[in-house]
Order: C-alpha cells, then sequence, then structure tokens
C-alpha cells in the first residue's frame, strides 16, 4: 500500500539482534510508525520505548479473574489478545500524551488499519478507561452484552486491581 503521506519513512523498533531504541526514539507528539510488541493487554513495546494505548485498560499480566467457577490468567490473556491483533508488529500511532511514568500515551492501527484499542475493547480484554476517556465506551458495552473476554465471568476493574497491588 502507500501508505499514509503524513507518517514519516522511518519505522521505530527493533529488528531481532540490535540495539533497543530509547524512549526519545518515540516522538512526543504527532504520528509515527514502529515495530512493536505486546508488554500486556495495553502496553506495547517499541524498543526500549512504552507506549500506553490512550482510552483503555487492560487486566495486568499477574491478574486473575473467574469464569465457569474456577480463577484463570486474564492478564495473560489480555496481553495474548494483543499480540494476535499486533499480528507483524508494524503500527501506525500518534501520540496523544505522556504519562507519570514518562510513557508516551498513543492510539495506533495495526498493518490491516484496526484500531488496536478499540479492538482489544471490543472483544472484551480491555475495558474503556472512561476517566480519561469515553472514545471505546460502545466498544465495551457490545463486549459486555455479548458476553466476550474478561466479560464472560468476573473480574476486578485493572485500575482497583492495581490499587490494591501496587505500593
Amino acid at each position: 500500500g502507500s501508505g499514509s503521506p503524513s507518517l514519516p519513512r522511518v519505522v521505530y523498533g527493533i529488528p531481532e539482534g540490535t540495539p533497543a531504541h530509547p524512549a526519545s526514539a518515540i516522538p512526543a507528539s504527532g504520528a509515527f510508525t514502529a515495530r512493536v510488541t505486546a508488554v500486556d493487554g495495553d502496553t506495547l513495546a517499541a524498543g526500549g520505548a512504552r507506549l500506553r494505548l490512550h482510552g483503555v485498560d487492560a487486566p495486568e499480566s499477574a491478574q486473575t479473574c473467574r469464569r465457569r467457577g474456577g480463577d484463570y490468567p486474564c492478564g495473560a490473556e489480555a496481553r495474548r489478545a494483543m499480540a494476535a491483533i499486533l499480528r507483524d508488529g508494524v503500527v501506525s500511532c500518534r501520540t496523544l500524551d505522556t504519562d507519570r511514568y514518562g510513557r508516551r500515551v498513543v492510539r495506533c492501527r495495526n498493518a490491516q488499519g484496526l484500531d488496536i484499542g478499540a479492538e482489544l475493547v471490543r472483544q472484551g480484554w480491555a475495558v474503556a478507561f472512561i476517566r480519561f476517556s469515553t472514545d471505546y465506551a460502545t466498544q465495551e458495552t457490545e463486549a459486555r452484552a455479548a458476553g466476550r473476554g474478561l466479560w464472560e465471568g468476573r473480574f476486578e476493574a485493572p485500575s482497583d486491581w492495581r490499587a490494591r497491588h501496587r505500593p
């Protein structure tokens, strides 16, 4: 494809075996393309940079949830869902902000043009992070009604889980 003319030609990220790009390699605002991997259900890694998806909150890596009468590793499931949506790992993003941990807050699309945050919420592996944005509230309502992902059982809101488990 011809791609978007607004995106720079450089692809940030890491071919296997090369040094990681520092976080400063990702622009503080505007559009960029990067090769990324899934850190968890709402965070991407582009070399040394961590990118936090805007408007979504997914279970933490160690978080468990309940379905069909038992616990399951919903944090790991959310990460797997993210990895599947990423496919080849090349994403087109726009930096919207920087969070209190120094991560770029981004909205990204995979190589097929799918909004990654919207798809995670639609599949039920993340919730709309209403405190910061209502962008994905419709997808959350749809996932909840269909009993997809986290909505198949019971789960603690990721922000509440973090509050209880972080010092």
